[in-house]
This record gives C-alpha cells, structure tokens and sequence, in this order.
C-alpha cells in the first residue's frame, strides 16, 4: 500500500478507538466532566498529561525549530521539561489538596474576590485559545499532506472529533483518551527516530546517536554534528552548534524565553487542571513525576530527530535539479509548505542564508512529519507518524477545551450569574460551551497568528505573566491580597498580550534592536511574569489583608498531613 493509504488505515483505527473510548466513559456528573470524578490513578494521570502536554508544538514543531535554529532551539527543551519542576515544587499538590474543580475557583476563593475570579477566567480563556489555535493549525497541516484534503477542511475534521470525544466523555474520556494517544504519539517518534539513528550512525539509541560518527558516505568517521557544522559554513549559515553567535538569538533573549516557558508550563490552566482529577496531593506529585518520565522520552529524542532531518533534508536538495528532485519534496511541495523559487533560471535549488539567493523556503512545521519521507523509511512509518501528530494535537486541543468549557459554565454561569443552576443544567451548558469553544479554536486553525511552536510560545508567555505569580503566592504569601492580584494579572497579561500583538501584527519586521531589552514576543511574558509579581506584593501592602479565614486556607492546603 501507498503513504495515503496507510494514513488512512492508522489514522482511522486510532480515531475510531478514540471515540470508542469517548462513548465507554461517558459522563453524566459534572465533577466527572469536569475532574474526571477525582478518581484518574497516578500513572494513567502522568500519561494523560504527558499527552495533553506534548501538543503539536512538541510532536510537530519542537524538532523543526532546533532544526532551523540550532543549539538555541534547545530554549524549548529546557523550558518545557524545567517548568515541570516548577509545578512538582509549587503547586501541582497544593492545588490538588484545595480539592476544586477549576484554576479561577482557586483564584476566587484564595483572593476572596468574585472580580479574581472574573479576571481569572478571562486569562484562561484568552490562553487557552491562544494555545489551540497552534493545535489547530497541526492538525490542519498533517491532514493536507497525507490525507490529501486543504488545511482548512483537515481542521473541520479535526474540529469535529474533538468535539465528540470532549463533549461525550468530558474530563473522564479526555484523560483515558489521552492515555491511549500518548501511545500513539510515542511510538510514532521513536520507530522512526530509531531507524534514523541506525541508519545515519550505526547507533539505534538516538539521543546517542546524534552525537555518534557518521556511519556511510563521504563523511563517514566524523561526528554527525561537526558534519552539519560543516555544512552549515559551507552554505553561509551560523554554525548548528554555535550559541549566541551573529544570526541567532542573543543571551537575554534566550533566558527570556526559557523562562518565559517555565512560569508558563507552570502556570497553563489545561496542564494545572489535570492534578485535580488524581485522589490526593501525594498522587499529584507522583502524576509530576510519572508525566516527566513520559515526556522525557520525547523531549530526550528531539533534538536528535531534529538534526537528522536538517542533516538528510540539506543533502538531499541543495544542489539538485529540480526535475530530478525526490518524490518526498513534489508531495510536499503541493502542500505549499515547501516551495522552490528559481531566482537565477538554472534550475537547480540553492539554499542559502540571505533571501536574495536563497531559492528553497521551508516551514519548520514540516520537518518532523517529512522526515520518514527524507529518510525513505517504509510507507507505514509515515503513516504512524501521522497518526502521532494528530494524536499530539489532539490531545491538547482537548484539554484546552475543556479549560475554556469549565471556565463558562462553572466559574461564571454557576458561580456568579445563575449560583441556583441544576447540576443537570451545568452539565448541558458545559457541553454547549465546550462546543462554541471548537468553533472559535477552528477559526483560529484556519487563521493562525503564527507558526505551531511559535503561537504556542506566546500562550506560555501570557501563562506565565497571567497565572503563575498569582497561584505561587496563593500559596506561599499569606498577605497578597485581592486588589494586588487583580492588578497584578490585569498588568502582566494586558502589558504581555499588548506587546506580542504590537510586534507581530504591526510590526512585524521588527528585530532585536526594536524589542525592549533586545527580548523577542516569544520571551516577553518573563517581563510581564516580573511586572506581576511586582504589582501584586507592592498593592498587597499598601491594601488591608486578607481575612483570617483566608489565611487558615492558606495554612491548610500546605499543611503535609492532611493531603
């Protein structure tokens, strides 16, 4: 069988056990929509959020990104996987012993405040479809190629799934969802990281294998990364290895961003949510670790994926005829993700740094889903990986969702405009929100801001200058106070939202010498995380304090004996 015809044998087995899935856990209790009835054990828990984590961004993007930017791509790595240390410390137990349903709930009770809570649910929202609209857009880009339909119906399709198994089975199916697409989407990256591996390196260990000899050809003996370091002088572009060099991203930029992506990790609602569905603080924290175990396996395997795939995909085009170029390049090509444009007449395809020489243009979203394709791995490893992307987009798109649908119909409609509001009642309007909440995450699919990992960026940095100063001193600051939380979220995600849309809307073209203190959009939400900080603890003091009540709170949820 072809490509196209293994996609749509695994893909439709995956989606088909999906739904089944979906009907099998059917809810018809909030708590169960909403934590999955509080009952997920530890490792099924840590598996699910690996999945909800690893969203397109990770599957798709991530490895594209090291790819094109090298040792400065690993900002991605080390704030993803360190911000997870970040919510093992601080806040996944805490959060969990609180015992609700929602992030807002525990921002409007901490801060005593239903405005808290209002201001909460919109950063959430805001957040959230942020994040979901690189969802979206993954989707969209894995269902043009092997599928062979437009982007814009693969994210109707993708639409509608997500909507069926998210409405039906609500946090209870999402999460055993999740557990069988973590699967999926693992073994879709690590078959074909495996057979690189072997074939580039002789090594099947690819985390050791990228940093091996080549095996065959030309270069064979020398390291594989002083080879693409070679290449890379010889095309005129910075060295892959190279750090903080002329044409990458410069050092504070870097620090931004990695910690842009910590506070965010730790702060992101769909990721938060997930540790109240575990029984009791103790399992959080072992769901913190199990999750940083499953997600490792992949966040392990990138950078290695991503250097194979710049490694095979330099070779193989720069230089070619384009009428002799390889089939993987003509399918993908039809995609308009990957284009030659024949500046000089000759030809041949020519890939250079500067634009008035380069002929070759490639979007980062693709190389992890072209890279079997590169590779000349067998039609079925294609295909697998396909099934893992959608697996990745899915997954988060999901979690999202439900974020957005909790946020409408519990922290707003039943604890504020209708508190009398049936169980029965909330549940419906779950399921409607949740529903409106697609249609808006499709528009954004359709009409994406951005890039997958870069969209998913700014929803860190928003996290991060939204909820993260916020949660961590509702924890462990008996003396923020309500007005300073208001403020200080108010200032991190208006300032943060405000200088991402300046930057990258108007414009556009901006560069390091533009960006106040040389940090790019995708770092920003560190400053903003800082400003609210700042204003919080600054309008907490000149403000009366919290209720004794409050305080007692504050006690109880970090007292370790009552978990």
């Amino acid at each position: 069988m072809g490509i196209q015809s293994w996609t749509y044998l695994i893909v439709g087995l995956t989606f088909a056990l999906y739904i089944g899935i979906a009907i099998w856990s059917r809810v018809r209790s909030t708590s169960e929509f909403y934590v999955a009835g509080q009952g997920i054990p530890a490792i099924a828990n840590g598996m699910a959020t690996g999945a909800d984590w690893m969203s397109a961004a990770s599957f798709i993007s991530m490895a594209g990104l090291i790819s094109f930017m090298g040792y400065t791509g690993t900002i991605y790595l080390m704030g993803w996987t360190g911000g997870y240390v970040l919510l093992a410390l601080l806040l996944a137990p805490y959060l969990r012993k609180y015992g609700k349903y929602t992030v807002p709930e525990f921002v409007g009770d901490r801060y005593y405040s239903q405005l808290a809570r209002v201001v909460a649910v919109g950063c959430a929202i805001f957040v959230s479809f942020t994040y979901v609209a690189g969802q979206m857009r993954g989707v969209g880009i894995v269902f043009s190629r092997f599928l062979e339909v437009p982007v814009d119906a693969g994210v109707l399709i993708g639409m509608a799934l997500v909507f069926l198994y998210a409405t039906l089975g609500g946090m209870r199916g999402i999460t055993y969802t999740q557990v069988a697409q973590y699967i999926v989407l693992i073994v879709a990256y690590l078959i074909p990281a495996v057979a690189i591996s072997m074939a580039l390196t002789g090594n099947p260990i690819p985390q050791l294998g990228f940093g091996s000899t080549v095996a065959s050809g030309p270069n064979a003996g020398i390291y594989l990364l002083e080879t693409i370091d070679q290449i890379h002088r010889d095309l005129g572009f910075p060295e892959y290895t190279a750090a903080f060099v002329a044409g990458k991203k410069s050092m504070i930029d870097v620090f931004a961003i990695t910690l842009a992506l910590m506070a965010g990790t730790a702060g992101l609602p769909h990721v938060l949510i997930r540790f109240y569905t575990v029984r009791s603080a103790r399992a959080a924290r072992w769901s913190v670790m199990w999750a940083l175990v499953f997600i490792g396996l992949l966040y392990t395997t990138a950078p290695a994926v991503a250097t194979f795939a710049r490694v095979n995909m330099v070779q193989t085009l720069h230089g070619a005829a384009y009428d002799e170029a390889p089939e993987w390049f003509l399918s993908w090509e039809k995609t308009g993700l990957i284009r030659f444009e024949d500046k000089d007449g000759d030809g041949v395809i020519t890939y250079a740094p500067d634009d008035a020489t380069n002929e070759l243009h490639v979007d980062r979203d693709i190389m992890v889903l072209a890279n079997p394709e590169i590779a000349g791995l067998p039609a079925w490893v294609v295909a697998l990986v396909a099934a893992g992307g959608l697996a990745a987009a899915l997954s988060t798109a999901a979690g999202l969702l439900l974020v957005i649908s909790a946020s409408i119909s519990h922290d707003l409609f039943k604890s504020i405009f209708t508190p009398g509001m049936s169980e029965r009642r909330e549940l419906i309007l779950a399921r409607i929100s949740a529903g409106a909440a697609v249609l808006v995450a499709g528009y954004f699919g359709v009409n994406p801001p951005g890039f997958v990992a870069q969209v998913v960026a700014y929803a860190f940095g928003l996290a991060a200058s939204s909820f993260f100063p916020i949660l961590v001193l509702g924890v462990f600051s008996k003396r923020a106070s309500r007005e300073g939380a208001i403020a200080g979220m108010l200032t991190g995600i208006l300032f943060t939202g405000a200088y991402i849309v300046y930057f990258r809307t108007f414009r556009p073209e901006a560069g390091a010498s533009d960006w106040l203190f040389g940090i790019s959009p995708e770092g920003i939400g560190t400053v903003g995380m800082l400003l609210n900080f700042a204003v919080t603890l600054v309008v907490s003091r000149l403000t009366p304090p919290p209720p004794a009540e409050v305080q007692q709170l504050i006690e109880d949820i970090r007292l370790p004996h009552k978990s």
